[in-house]
């Protein structure tokens, strides 16, 4: 063997070996834009309550279920743990950016290995901001410990699918974050913390949360991130099912949802420059929702107050929030804004996710729409 051979060989081992010792970025499949065309992303990773949810709190012991008819009357798959007749907002998105396939929930024990290529979905309804806004409910999945899952089970699995560290890959992946709502309905309110914290207050502290929540993703290598306002809670049936006649309970409760995204958007002004390279979308749902229950008929709407399910209040035995099992259901599930006393329709989903997608509207969506993110 001659000098200039052995000297090639030796090349060739030092570079095999600082390969598999620092994961060598060509074995990232996704490690950079080069390897995506334009407007491509990778999938999503979802976090939040049961507006995203789709199907993790079949897994857990709670009363925030959806696993039942008439959830997913119009889903292919049936009740799937939607909560909705048919997709979820997520899902509605996924098919806007032409992802493959639905996002799995994190709780199914079948998320792992491949499945998670394309992204994992770990919210769980009934869950707020705080820790323990779901306990009302039961169990349910705080924001904080979803994050924790990510970071110690769902980051692991997708470096090992993808070979590659997860900083290198994530950028490709938009974070979807839909939450907050719960946290003034199940605790806010139904707490009477009011009594003891003022509005601007409790906001603050959820927004201060949030924010930390926000800048966890980022340290573990998110940058594109979706968040929603919350939607006019106080229009919603499950008030006037628990409160008849209550103006007052509608009212504060959509003052508080408008307070918050108020703090929300300042927020995504607010934290940029903590964490360089980030881009955001805040989907505006609040003024979405009450576009079409302003002016239902121009949205192919004619019912914005009724659930389309059957829904039994805290009077008669229920909540005043979710489906009797195997109820009654309304069969113009396309003209109703809810669903349930809380969760919107199908109907209404779509024209959430075809507007946070393409709208250019900056009061619907700030400060780019998610087409815009998906293309940066």
């Amino acid at each position: 063997m001659t000098v200039k051979t052995h000297l090639k060989l030796v090349i060739l081992y030092l570079l095999i070996l600082a390969c598999f010792t620092h994961r060598c970025k060509s074995l990232c499949r996704f490690s950079s834009s080069e390897n995506l065309r334009d407007g491509e992303i990778k999938g999503m990773f979802v976090f939040g309550s049961s507006l995203v949810d789709n199907g993790n709190n079949n897994f857990l012991d709670t009363k925030a279920k959806a696993d039942y008819l008439p959830y997913g009357i119009d889903f292919p798959n049936g009740s799937s743990g939607r909560f909705t007749n048919g997709k979820n907002v997520v899902d509605l998105l996924g098919e806007q950016l032409k992802l493959p396939s639905l996002i799995p929930p994190f709780m199914d024990p079948a998320t792992k290995g491949s499945r998670i290529v394309e992204g994992v979905n770990h919210a769980s309804g009934s869950a707020g901001i705080l820790d323990d806004t779901g306990s009302v409910a039961g169990n349910a999945t705080s924001m904080n410990q979803q994050i924790k899952n990510f970071e110690e089970v769902t980051l692991p699995d997708l470096e090992a699918q993808l070979g590659c560290k997860s900083s290198e890959s994530l950028p490709n992946y938009i974070f979807v974050i839909g939450i907050g709502g719960n946290d003034y309905v199940f605790n806010y309110f139904l707490r009477k913390t009011f009594l003891i914290v003022g509005l601007e207050r409790f906001t603050s502290y959820l927004i201060s949360s949030l924010s930390k929540q926000l800048e966890n993703l980022y340290n573990l290598g998110a940058r594109k991130f979706v968040l929603t306002t919350i939607y006019p809670i106080g229009s919603s049936p499950m008030v006037n099912l628990n409160q008849p006649n209550c103006g007052p309970c509608s009212q504060a409760l959509n003052v508080a949802a408008a307070v918050y995204n108020i703090h929300l958007k300042s927020l995504v002004e607010d934290i940029k420059p903590r964490m360089p390279g980030s881009n955001f979308v805040v989907v505006n749902t609040y003024d979405i929702v009450k576009d079409i229950i302003d002016n239902p008929a121009s949205k192919g709407f004619s019912d914005t107050t009724n659930a389309c399910c059957e829904v039994k209040s805290a009077e008669q035995g229920g909540t005043g929030v979710s489906c009797e099992r195997g109820g009654q259901v309304c069969a113009g599930r396309n003209s109703h804004v809810y669903l349930d006393g809380l969760h919107p329709s199908e109907a209404v989903n779509i024209q959430i996710a075809t507007k946070a997608y393409a709208s250019n509207l900056e009061s619907e969506v700030y400060p780019i729409n998610v087409k815009q993110l998906a293309e940066l």
